[in-house]
């Protein structure tokens, strides 16, 4: 019996792992959440597992989760909140494995005392590696515990790596859709609106997560976790664009062989490998070979999501560099998505706020969260400097090809 904590219970990370455990009742057992601001939804969970322990974002959601709790009768469950609360979710001694799935730099810290308290963790968090990724690295390996990847490419990386040594492996092929823009002339971002930015082709997601997808941001920042968690140069991790997102990663070898990870696009398939690892155990998600009718890769457009290469030069850069990256990234996508800045003012944004970032080591997990603020303040001063443009109506947007 494995026991789990989930840091981001409330969201779709975190409510697929619940139905990983509950496919799987003699496997796992919830041992403690950290829900987030969805009161209601944290309840739901606290009623249906039972866990030790749950946190929740402020102390009066908790007080008003502890009421809820009262009248239903439920005892035994601690209510904790804020930072603090989560780290305790993170550590609690009962726990084997913790499934990290906070959105931001929220997650953090939790994150990495996880990884000090010796648990096995899986990551569904880009920030934490984009961010600390040398610090939680570092420790994972002092620790001799691995560090599990959930998000998809980087799982099917690590299902790869399974068929031959660090030392036999060439290079990584991380693919990419592509995006709504992939066949946009690049005289066209100019009138690029929020709406249009928002309608990714493949996958429906998160608001940020969709934009950097549209900048090619989102897999700058899986070129830079790929670096931390198979401890290679930035030289030896590729993005190919693959717009039919079939095939998750690949693994090139020194001999020439590159293997190849592809299966059903559910979120509960890389989380079930994580959780079970090293173990493959029987389950019902299931890829129909015969939909392989046409496979398309291409080159990524460095010049039209300049995005990519600014993520390249921060890995290669590393320290500050890429705590800087995210926090201006996030800032900027904000910006865009409020109607404040242009579709090609965020890789702007993002390029000066790395310019005006030192190369500093980082030491510490409070070294991380000051950098990110300060490149989050000067991100925001860029923002007010370009000034409100407004968000463009459909109707005088271009057409995407």
């Amino acid at each position: 019996m494995k026991h789990i904590a989930i840091l981001g219970s409330t969201g779709s990370i975190g409510r697929s792992t619940l139905s990983v455990v509950e496919s799987y009742p003699e496997r796992f057992q919830v041992v403690s959440l950290a829900a987030g601001r969805n009161v209601r939804v944290a309840f739901e969970q606290a009623r249906r597992w039972k866990p030790r322990l749950l946190s929740i974002s402020t102390e009066v959601d908790a007080e008003i989760l502890r009421s809820h709790l009262q009248t239903a009768g439920m005892k035994g469950i601690e209510v904790v909140h804020g930072p603090a609360g989560t780290v305790r979710v993170a550590t609690h001694p009962e726990v084997d494995f913790v499934v990290s799935a906070i959105v931001g730099v929220a997650g953090l810290e939790a994150t990495y005392e996880a990884v000090k308290a010796g648990k096995t963790v899986g990551l569904a968090n880009k920030e934490c590696l984009v961010a600390a990724g040398e610090l939680i690295t570092a420790e994972a390996r002092r620790q001799g515990n691995p560090l599990l990847p959930i998000d998809s490419e980087h799982n099917a990386v690590h299902q790869c790596l399974r068929g031959g040594r660090m030392e036999e492996v060439e290079c990584i092929w991380l693919t990419a859709s592509g995006g709504p823009f992939l066949y946009t002339p690049k005289s066209q971002f100019s009138a690029i609106t929020v709406e249009q930015a928002l309608n990714h082709p493949t996958w429906k997601m998160g608001q940020r997560i969709t934009i950097d997808s549209a900048t090619l941001m989102n897999k700058g920042f899986e070129v830079i976790e790929a670096c931390r968690l198979f401890n290679l140069p930035p030289s030896r991790i590729k993005v190919v664009v693959h717009p039919q997102s079939t095939i998750h990663s690949m693994v090139e070898f020194v001999d020439g062989s590159i293997l190849a990870q592809f299966s059903v696009t559910d979120m509960r398939l890389p989380i079930l490998y994580a959780l079970t690892y090293p173990e493959r155990v029987p389950s019902t998600m299931r890829f129909s070979v015969m939909d392989l009718r046409h496979l398309e890769f291409l080159p990524p457009d460095m010049e039209k999501f300049p995005c990519l290469g600014l993520a390249y030069e921060a890995a290669e850069a590393g320290g500050e560099k890429t705590v800087a990256l995210n926090a201006a990234d996030e800032v900027a996508v904000a910006a865009f998505l409020q109607g404040r800045i242009e579709f090609e003012g965020i890789p702007t944004i993002i390029r000066e706020v790395l310019s005006a970032t030192k190369v500093d080591k980082l030491e510490s997990i409070s070294q991380v969260l000051r950098v990110d603020s300060e490149a989050r303040m000067i991100a925001g001063e860029r923002v007010e400097q370009m000034g409100s443009v407004g968000t463009r109506p459909l109707s005088t947007a271009m057409r995407v090809e």
